[in-house]
C-alpha cells in the first residue's frame, strides 16, 4: 500500500508540473515544479528505504515469534501454615501456591519443573525457618545435587533465613526441583519460603 501511494503522488507530481521525459533528458522545469530527475531520485530513494524497513519489520516479527515460543518464567510459593518438617527422610520441597507459571514448565503437585525447550535459566530459592532445628534446602538438576542453602540449629538463635541461585544449561525434558533435608524444616507461613526459574533469552 505504501508503494502505490508513493506511485500516486509521483504521477501527480509528473503530471501537475507537465513535465515530459524525451528520450532520458529532463526538460526545464515549470516555475514551482521540482525537476522531474529529482523527483525520480527521491521516489527511488524512499522506495529503497520502504523495502529495507519492510525486511527489518520481518526480521523483528519473527524473531518476536520465537521469543514468545521460548517465554518460561514460574514463581510459588509454599502456601501453607506452620513449619514444613522435619521429616526422617530428604523431601522434595512443594511450592503450592503459585504466582507465575508462564510456559506451565512448574507442578504445584510435584514441585518439579521441567524444561520445555533448551536453554540457559536461572533458578532462585529462599526459606525461612525457626532457630531449633536446622534448616538445609538442595537444588538438583534431575539426581544432581547443584547448590544448596542451610543453616544449623542454635538455642538463642530464634529465627534463620538462607537461599541460593544458580543458572543452569538445561536440555529439553530436564527437571529441577528443590529438596529439604532430612531432619531440617521450613516456615511455610506468610510467603517466605520461595522457588522461581525462568529460560535467560539470549
Amino acid at each position: 500500500k505504501n508503494f502505490c501511494m508513493l506511485r500516486f503522488i509521483y504521477l501527480l507530481l509528473i503530471f501537475g508540473c507537465d513535465l515530459n521525459f524525451v528520450q532520458g533528458e529532463c526538460p526545464h522545469t515549470a516555475p514551482g515544479c521540482l525537476d522531474c530527475c529529482t523527483v525520480q531520485r527521491k521516489f527511488d530513494t524512499i522506495e529503497d528505504r520502504l523495502t529495507a524497513l519492510e525486511k527489518l519489520l520481518k526480521e523483528f516479527q519473527i524473531r518476536l515469534i520465537k521469543n514468545e515460543n521460548k517465554t518460561v518464567i514460574f514463581s510459588a510459593v509454599v502456601g501453607r501454615f506452620g513449619t514444613i518438617g522435619p521429616f526422617s527422610t530428604d523431601t522434595t520441597l512443594v511450592c503450592r501456591r503459585v504466582i507465575t507459571n508462564i510456559g506451565n514448565a512448574y507442578s504445584r503437585f510435584s514441585g518439579i519443573f521441567t524444561a520445555p525447550v533448551p536453554g540457559v535459566y536461572y533458578f532462585t530459592f529462599f526459606y525461612h525457618a525457626g532457630g531449633e532445628c536446622d534448616a538445609m534446602l538442595y537444588l538438583y538438576r534431575n539426581y544432581q545435587l547443584i547448590v544448596m542453602t542451610s543453616d544449623h540449629s542454635l538455642r538463642h538463635d530464634t529465627a534463620d533465613n538462607g537461599g541460593n541461585a544458580v543458572f543452569l544449561q538445561l536440555r529439553k525434558g530436564d527437571q529441577v526441583h528443590v529438596r529439604m533435608g532430612a531432619n531440617s524444616h521450613v516456615w511455610g507461613s506468610y510467603r517466605h519460603t520461595t522457588f522461581s526459574g525462568f529460560l535467560h533469552v539470549l
